[in-house]
């Protein structure tokens, strides 16, 4: 099997937390005998300390166990201190324990703020309850041993001598979740302390195949780079990131072998976005198009680097309101097009429809030669690189989660019968299909991971999931999705922008400075003052409702289609009063950029 790739030196895995009036002391507990860490609760200032204070009997401290540092962020005069309260194990990566973080807790280091003016106390007030938000991040994942941040055959790759530095050394940054929040650790020499994140998704399952066990991974890696949530980041920005880039690695063990395969997905690479506007699907509009160009060949010339020969796979709509960005990337392609870099529009909508997903056979023949070619890591039991993976598949559509994921999953599906025929346990007639558990079990993966990646930039589970978990489109599975879709609706319309902001300030995307236009906003007055965005939509929904029935009643009097007429104009009359006025958006802090 791979060898293990542990750091040099040792994180704390257990540690507990001493809430003293003036200092927090993180105080290791997993046997290690490590010097405490004293943190200021004035100014956060850091340094180790021979040992625990004695308390007053009068005050007696609140103690807490906690599971890991993610780190320290500054704000406008105070500093917090955010820490693992909760986590749950995951599974295993390569025989190390992952776990998932259930529950973070922030510490206020602000004392400071005693002596600050007025407005930077209202300044500190406003950006702190970002960090409420912060606190409920999902889908965190982390390892005590090795490098998460890497695939398995980048893992491999290491040097010996890079695996004997710390974790956080050994870290991709662009999957490093709280790379930016380790800093002040790091500036301070705290390496034990130092506990890389990955947000992303971790679903595991075994299975039997006659006598044999197959362990099946699935892991993906969330890149931090354009990191946000759905109609608030879009596209690319100058320098090539993309947003919602997802690395899924799919991972096989069985027999004393074990294959890896990556693929990912990522936005369509070039400067594009949806401004929200109370509508269902606002309007894609090309920002600076004349640089296309040049962004998109920076995102593929990063792809090759890290990924070597690339397939783009664009499944957006060849028509309406999607064209224009399918016109746009199919014309940008052709300056980037190389022996090391593909092209291939499959029109997902148009060719599968809303039911006949199993039309993606019809992809699978275009790409198979690529897949067969770039292959896959293998590695047999002495842990002897047999084969490599030399290249990758870009998946996109709009949002990169629904028609991206069961692209992807189809994929999946056919790389690990691929790579079970290489180890001679599938005959060459043999499919996952052939045993049920194993069928079964790998669709609940795929539908899973689906699931939580679209959690984390959507807010719900991903749509046509029903197809990825059972195979085919249920009656339930498409009554679900149209429920997903109003939510993600009102999320994007009056929540997301808040969680923008959180999302910024965590990854260090925007700084929290004082300035001169940071201005308390007025306070609403006259019909803004009780406007709220259920008033609104009661009014919308009552309106649209009457115009339903009006119109239901045109077959037995044709002035009622004046009726219809008039609530549905009242309706969208609402709305865009509402919209003028901007009741529906969430008030967004105003962020300085780095």
């Amino acid at each position: 099997m791979m060898e293990r790739a542990e750091s040099g030196q040792k994180l704390y895995t257990s540690m507990r937390l001493w809430e003293f009036p003036d200092q927090y002391i993180i105080e290791p507990t997993d046997g290690s005998s490590s010097s405490p860490l004293s943190i200021s609760r004035i100014d956060a200032s850091m340094n180790l300390i021979d040992g625990v204070p004695e308390s007053n009997s009068l005050r007696v401290p609140k103690i807490l166990t906690i599971f890991g540092v993610i780190g320290m962020l500054k704000l406008v005069a105070g500093s917090y201190l955010i820490v693992i309260a909760e986590r749950e194990r995951a599974g295993s990566y390569l025989g190390h324990p992952i776990f998932k973080v259930t529950s973070l807790k922030i510490f206020p280091c602000d004392h400071s703020l005693k002596n600050s003016p007025a407005e930077q106390k209202r300044l500190e007030t406003e950006f702190s309850r970002l960090l409420n938000i912060a606190e409920s991040t999902s889908g965190l994942y982390f390892s005590y041993d090795t490098n998460l941040t890497l695939s398995a055959q980048r893992l491999h790759d290491l040097g010996d001598e890079s695996k004997l530095l710390p974790l956080w050394r050994q870290a991709e940054p662009r999957f490093l979740w709280n790379n930016y929040m380790l800093e002040v650790l790091i500036e301070n020499k705290l390496d034990p302390f130092l506990l890389p994140v990955v947000q992303g998704s971790f679903q595991n399952f075994q299975a039997a195949i006659g006598k044999d066990i197959i362990d099946v991974t699935l892991f993906a890696r969330r890149c931090t780079r354009r990191n946000g949530t759905r109609m608030w980041r879009r596209g690319a920005d100058s320098d090539g990131y993309v947003a919602n880039f997802v690395e899924s690695e799919q991972i096989v063990q069985m027999n004393g072998f074990m294959a890896s395969f990556v693929q990912v997905r990522g936005s369509i690479p070039f400067l594009w976005e949806q401004i929200v506007d109370l509508t269902y699907k606002p309007k894609f509009e090309i920002v600076r198009p004349e640089e296309a160009p040049r962004v998109l060949e920076r995102h593929f010339l990063d792809l090759r680097k890290k990924y070597g020969t690339v397939l783009a796979i664009d499944l957006v709509n060849k028509h309406g309101s999607e064209g224009q960005l399918s016109e746009k990337f199919a014309n940008a392609m052709q300056h980037v097009i190389s022996d090391d870099v593909r092209y291939l529009h499959f029109d997902f909508h148009q060719i599968c429809g809303h039911v006949h997903f199993e039309r993606l056979s019809i992809l699978y023949e275009q790409i198979v030669d690529f897949l067969e070619k770039n292959g896959y890591l293998l590695m047999n039991e002495k842990g002897e690189k047999m084969k490599e993976q030399t290249g990758a598949v870009r998946t996109n559509c709009i949002d990169c989660l629904d028609r991206t994921n069961v692209t992807q999953s189809m994929i999946g599906r056919r790389m690990l019968e691929l790579q079970l025929r290489r180890i001679g346990v599938f005959n060459a007639n043999e499919t996952i299909s052939s045993y049920p558990n194993l069928d079964e079990s790998f669709k609940i993966l795929w539908a899973n991971h689906g699931d939580e990646i679209s959690i984390q930039y959507s807010g719900t589970p991903a749509l046509k999931g029903d197809f990825v978990r059972y195979g085919q489109r249920t009656p339930q599975g498409i009554l679900k999705d149209g429920w997903n879709a109003l939510v993600r609706y009102y999320l994007n319309n009056f929540c997301d922008g808040t969680k923008q902001d959180a999302i910024d300030i965590l990854q260090g995307h925007y700084i929290v400075a004082v300035s001169r236009d940071m201005t308390a906003p007025s306070p609403p007055q006259g019909l803004e003052s009780v406007a709220s965005f259920w008033l609104a939509l009661s009014l919308v929904s009552i309106g649209f409702l009457f115009a339903v029935v009006s119109l239901r009643q045109v077959r037995y009097d044709f002035r009622h289609l004046f009726f219809s007429v008039m609530w549905a104009s009242l309706s969208v009359a609402i709305a865009a009063f509402v919209r003028a006025n901007g009741w529906i958006f969430c008030n967004r802090p105003r962020l300085n950029k780095p």
